[in-house]
């Protein structure tokens, strides 16, 4: 599992070792407070002094999706156990110091974290709190809490209530007076985000969160799923880290975990995660309720969506299933197929190379427990070889043009002058 360095303490609320003393910053690149215009990303953005940087893309190759870490490590079972968790809305990513529940200045965040580590003992479920980005006149003003996966929000917490409220709601599974529960609907998404503490949270985060926008936008979701920026979670090496919580797996909810998440699999987890309910296995890290073992045997028992899993495959096997699934995806939409007998058949609608890559690096994001398998899988998969070929037909620009809508229209036209004309010729051979 994770070295001691790689799995810094979040905030699971047991005693502090020295290693939970703030950072210190050598380096103007550590404090990483970001800039919404960057080039990284619109959440947390940028450097202040981006003459520091050579270029968006040099930083990305050492802290972004194509750093040379990226998926080379086992992700299931690499969530610590815990039962509940807990999000105090408050600011955002751009003024949170490294160790936000340590922050002097940070006074309702370093209540919070104090009075649930004092009542830890006494609570009935293993706690985790962690920080989201707030905004006062937002549906996620500051001092806002949400509670999953009782899945409710309590509104404007401030310090003077913070030990009635651990007290209340967390120790006695009560009702926190006179605040009210409001009951959260709908999914509800958190991405690491927290650059201060780790640049690969602060380069992956953020742009992660913009290409979930851009998804919910475009598919017309923005009222069934919400996406905010968190604080540290824990295995930075694992960014871009992910945790979802809805009630469509299972019909419960729950906290699902994914690493590794690029920004081209976020319509993947849209789709297949959200939408459908089921598991993305490849990028899948655990889940709340569960232990470190129980979720590695969880996702071997679990069947498997087209056989695609992160551990336990070779590349040969894995290929295989990587050719399959990108054959199955492209099939709809239209190609031209070899038969055994060497002709080709063209269908409508064909898939155009750039769509092609799109799907593949949808598909590609795998994991293999062997690092040298997973490095030569990745390097085929991005650079766009080894995938089964596709040749696009060439079509009549007049018939591309035409929707089977159209085809349809023109279809009963002809079939409704072909019947007029049947039935004058019956009638003239009547007279």
């Amino acid at each position: 599992m994770a070295s001691n360095r790689d799995r810094e303490e979040a905030l699971t609320f047991t005693n502090p070792s020295s290693s939970s003393s703030p950072i210190t910053v050598s380096d103007p690149l550590d404090s990483f407070l970001t800039d919404p215009a960057s080039l990284i990303g619109s959440a947390s953005g940028s450097f202040q002094n981006e003459g520091l940087l050579s270029s968006a893309s040099d930083y990305d190759a050492e802290f972004g999706f194509t750093r040379p870490d990226f998926r080379t490590s086992q992700l299931a079972g690499s969530v610590e156990f815990y039962q509940r968790h807990v999000f105090l809305c408050y600011k955002n990513p751009q003024v949170w110091p490294p160790r936000i529940e340590a922050s002097e200045f940070d006074r309702v965040p370093r209540l919070l974290s104090a009075a649930v580590m004092a009542k830890k003992a006494d609570m009935n479920k293993e706690t985790r709190l962690t920080i989201c980005e707030g905004h006062d006149g937002t549906e996620t003003s500051n001092g806002d809490v949400l509670i999953f996966p009782d899945m409710i929000r309590y509104r404007r917490l401030t310090h003077f209530d913070v030990d009635t409220f651990v007290e209340e709601v967390l120790v006695k599974d009560g009702e926190w007076h006179p605040g009210t529960p409001e009951r959260l609907k709908g999914s509800y998404v958190f991405i690491c985000s927290h650059g201060s503490r780790d640049r690969r949270c602060g380069v992956c985060g953020p742009a992660l969160i913009s290409r979930f926008k851009e998804e919910i936008e475009l598919h017309g979701l923005q009222s069934k799923i919400s996406v905010s920026p968190c604080s540290h979670i824990g295995e930075h090496k694992f960014a871009g880290n992910v945790i979802i919580f809805g009630s469509k797996i299972n019909e419960e909810i729950t906290g699902h975990w994914y690493g590794y998440v690029s920004p081209e699999d976020v319509p993947l987890l849209l789709e297949q995660h959200i939408l459908k309910g089921e598991i993305v296995d490849w990028l899948w890290r655990g889940q709340m309720g569960l232990s470190e073992d129980e979720q590695k045997k969880s996702q071997e028992q679990r069947p498997k969506v087209n056989g695609k899993t992160d551990v336990g495959k070779n590349t040969e096997e894995l290929t295989q299933t990587l050719n399959s699934e990108i054959d199955s995806r492209h099939q709809p939409e239209g190609c031209c197929n070899t038969q055994e007998n060497g002709n080709s058949h063209c269908c409508q609608n064909p898939v155009f190379p750039e769509k092609l890559e799109n799907l593949d690096a949808n598909v590609g994001a795998v994991m293999i427990s062997d690092k040298k398998s997973s490095k030569k899988l990745n390097s085929r998969i991005n650079s766009g070889k080894g995938g089964s070929a596709h040749k696009v037909c060439a079509m009549p620009t007049w018939f591309e043009s035409w929707e089977r809508e159209d085809m349809y229209a023109a279809l009963a036209v002809v079939c409704a002058a072909a019947s007029v004309a049947i039935a004058y010729s019956c009638y003239k051979q009547l007279r």
